[in-house]
């Protein structure tokens, strides 16, 4: 009985201490930001709203890299998992590029070389009724002109 009294009294001091603490009134927000983030958000903006120049001229057949997207359909420690992975899905689709990448402890298979989103989801869309655990990546892709 002792106990339980004493625990009420505990809990009601702590319950009622700790709302003395609270704060009353209004209160101010001071944000404090690098002058950079506004710069590097523009930057941003601007490079998404602008398409890659395609005016520049450049010889038929020539392979260059673009910032782009890839569909990762497989991710973990097994070798021979992963290059599973890829054979079947070159079986799938022979026409798409796959690529296998060993990151310790993982193996990552990506494929695609995609220069817009829109295209990459198509493909990841497809993708999930096969493969388990498929997701988009922007990098580096392979493109010929």
């Amino acid at each position: 009985m002792k106990i339980k009294r004493l625990f009420f009294f505990a809990s009601f001091f702590c319950l009622f201490s700790l709302s003395a603490f609270a704060q009353r009134g209004s209160g101010k927000v001071e944000l404090i930001e690098d002058s950079m983030i506004p710069l590097l958000q523009q930057k941003r903006i601007e490079f998404e709203s602008n398409p890659v120049d395609e005016s520049i001229e450049r010889k038929s057949g020539t392979k260059g890299t673009v910032l782009g997207f890839r569909v990762q359909i497989y991710t973990g420690p097994s070798r021979s998992e992963a290059y599973a992975a890829q054979s079947k899905f070159q079986r799938m689709y022979s026409d798409v590029s796959t690529y296998v990448s060993y990151t310790q402890p993982n193996y990552r298979v990506k494929v695609g070389d995609f220069r817009s989103r829109s295209e990459a989801q198509a493909l990841m869309r497809e993708l999930r009724k096969d493969f388990t655990a498929v997701f988009l990546f922007t990098e580096q892709v392979n493109v010929i002109y």
